[in-house]
């Protein structure tokens, strides 16, 4: 009998995610924080009956997004396969080398499943056309002796796709291949000259792919709830907040959490409950007593001994958020903690060099409603205004990053706030879903119109928002920037990756599914 894909895609990530605690440590601290914030009491004194069971949340928190970056296209094939047998498929073509000032040179596409995802994996290639000829010679000659799938994890693969899956026992060691060679970090590197030639020259992101032992894990992102508040407490556990900063950001992210819970909210971001059962959720009071005292309780909760992350080595934390304000719930926020710098040694002719490395760092997300095509040409416009804004108010940004927040979300003032909004406008998908009451009015045959706007407004029909599974171009991008202190990439060639995604689709033998052509049947046909 086969192994099950979804379950060995549960259980690599679950391998993965303890492979990454013990590489970093400040990682698994930060699922702590994450799970003190994750601002449950305050729904449940917002909806009184809304209860989640420990299963339940562990359902939705073991929820994972990594990245990975590729050094050349036989191993973005092997990678390809290798995710294939876990029932992922590449979603979406991410172009890195377009994106304006914050620009890469990889291109990408990420692994997940189709329906329901519970994981994903950003997987990036370099793109050594962006590259003049010397170096690029240079580039591809350092990564052509490199091995990163052994020969069993390749006999494994080659075995699976041609038998439509793995056994457990297949499974089992394919999954120990993972963690322990494939995505494992090592800090052993090669060519010790040419990545000095690399750091020196701004392309850090190329030098970590070029000259790391094996293409580890860049990050491994839980999902949080309220990333205002994770955002918060992060800050406070590194020592970046002081107490009355803290309540202030604190206080104010379980406000907007309040004002934005609703129905709606609650059905996007608790997939493992039946809508049925939040539909018939009573609102409750919640007053601003017990915000204070829940923000005090996660206060003193990070000033204990655990989560005293200030006490770890660490880089500080982002500015800024990556994506839309926190009052537009539109695709996808991410914050993170900065790289770390971590030892990696060369060993060449018989020397052995230490340097220190900045490559993996602590992403967290909070996904939303994904947009239309409409919407999401809006989005774009919106977010090019409002970099243009912060970036012209940067003074503004260096003495107060509130004001710079400010400036930045007003850029944004286009969008509805709502699903019901959006949704009318055409500029979020919906998922129509009958009513009790428009299920007894079909057995009674009294529905007189077919009109979707017409069934909503007598009740008959509900919409229910559908999430955001896939990534930010330029949101990605920043994220890379931060972590490296590296703000766009100077290649040396004005050349860009040209029909990137028939390129990457040949690589690895399969297409690049269109996530929002999905998205658009799922609303047709529902």
């Amino acid at each position: 009998a086969l192994a099950d894909p979804v379950e060995m895609q549960r259980r690599l990530f679950g391998a993965l995610s303890r492979m990454f605690s013990e590489e970093v440590p400040l990682y698994e601290r930060s699922l702590l924080v994450n799970g003190g914030a994750t601002s449950l009491s305050v729904l449940a004194r917002r909806y009184p009956r809304f209860a989640i069971t420990p299963e339940q949340l562990e359902s939705a928190s073991a929820e994972r997004h990594g990245a990975i970056r590729i050094g050349t296209p036989e191993e973005y094939r092997w990678v390809s396969r290798f995710f294939g047998l876990f029932g992922m498929e590449p979603h979406n073509f991410y172009d890195m080398t377009n994106v304006g000032a914050k620009s890469q040179p990889i291109k990408a596409t990420a692994f997940r499943s189709s329906r329901q995802p519970a994981h994903r994996v950003f997987t990036s290639l370099l793109e050594t056309s962006c590259f003049e000829a010397e170096l690029r010679s240079r580039i591809e000659e350092a990564l052509a002796s490199r091995e990163v799938f052994s020969a069993r994890a390749k006999e494994l693969v080659t075995r699976g796709t041609a038998n439509g899956g793995l056994s457990e026992d297949e499974a089992t060691e394919l999954i120990s291949e993972a963690t322990g060679r494939i995505f494992k970090w090592t800090g052993r590197a090669r060519n010790r000259e040419l990545y000095h030639e690399l750091c020196e020259a701004g392309l850090l992101i190329v030098a970590d792919i070029v000259c790391c032992e094996s293409h580890h894990l860049n990050h491994l992102t839980p999902n949080t709830f309220c990333i205002d508040l994770y955002t918060a407490s992060m800050k406070r556990a590194l020592g970046e907040l002081d107490a009355e900063a803290f309540r202030a950001k604190a206080t104010k992210a379980l406000g907007m959490l309040v004002k934005q819970a609703s129905h709606d909210w609650l059905i996007l971001h608790f997939k493992h409950l039946p809508p049925e059962e939040i539909d018939a959720l009573v609102e409750g009071e919640v007053e601003p007593t017990f915000i204070e005292e829940q923000v005090e309780q996660l206060r003193r909760r990070l000033d204990e001994g655990d989560l005293k992350l200030s006490n770890l080595d660490h880089s500080g934390f982002k500015d800024h958020t990556e994506g839309p304000p926190c009052d537009t719930p539109l695709l996808l926020r991410q914050d993170a903690y900065k790289a770390l710098a971590e030892p990696i040694v060369f060993e060449e002719e018989g020397h052995r060099a230490e340097v220190m490395h900045r490559a993996r760092f602590g992403e967290i997300e909070q996904r939303f409603y994904a947009t239309t095509e409409a919407g999401r040409a809006l989005y774009d416009r919106c977010l090019a205004d409002a970099m243009a804004a912060r970036a012209t108010h940067a003074s503004v940004e260096q003495g107060n990053s509130e004001a710079s927040d400010e400036i930045y979300a007003k850029k944004f003032a286009d969008f509805p706030k709502t699903l019901p909004e959006l949704f009318e406008k055409d500029l979020a998908f919906g998922l129509a879903r009958p009513t009790p009451q428009g299920l007894k009015a079909a057995a009674a045959g009294s529905i007189a119109t077919s009109n979707l706007a017409e069934l909503m407004r007598l009740g008959y029909v509900r919409i229910d928002g559908v999430r955001y599974e896939d990534f930010l171009p330029v949101s990605a991008a920043g994220i890379f920037a931060s972590n490296l202190k590296q703000y766009g990439t100077h290649t040396g060639t004005s050349s860009k990756a040209a029909d990137g995604q028939p390129i990457l689709e040949g690589i690895m033998g399969r297409q690049i599914v269109d996530s929002m052509a999905t998205a658009r049947e799922q609303q047709e046909t529902a």
